[in-house]
């Protein structure tokens, strides 16, 4: 079984930054794309930003200019760094992960394109 889990949520004020970390245990996959999505407080959940294998990226245009996806395939570890944090970002923030081909540069945007996912962490950013 994959498992992952998100680190680095917290309150900020805004304008500030922060950076979650996404760490994968378990039956680690060879290789994977993903995904990081966010659901607000009576919201669905939404997609935030995707990275391949091969680190192509995407983001939903809420997220460009501020936010910046990336990964540490050898150490199993995915990022995003957000910063110009804004408090309509307040939310949980899920990583997921799926399996892909070798050095697969598709992106996944679709919350349903992934199998495996994190516990989410807390971001609340103060106005």
């Amino acid at each position: 079984q994959v498992q992952l889990v998100e680190s680095g949520g917290g309150l900020v004020q805004a304008g500030g930054s922060l950076r979650l970390s996404c760490a994968a245990s378990g039956r680690t996959l060879s290789y994977y794309a993903m995904g990081w999505f966010r659901q607000a407080p009576g919201k669905e959940r939404e997609f935030v930003a995707a990275i391949s294998w091969s680190g192509d990226n995407t983001y939903a245009d809420s997220a460009k200019g501020r936010f910046t996806i990336s990964r540490d395939n050898a150490k199993n570890i995915g990022y995003l760094q957000m910063n110009s944090l804004k408090p309509e970002d307040t939310a949980v923030y899920y990583c997921a992960v799926r399996s892909v081909t070798y050095y697969s540069g598709s992106v996944y945007t679709r919350h349903d394109d992934y199998p495996y996912w994190g516990q989410g962490t807390q971001v609340t950013v103060s106005s």
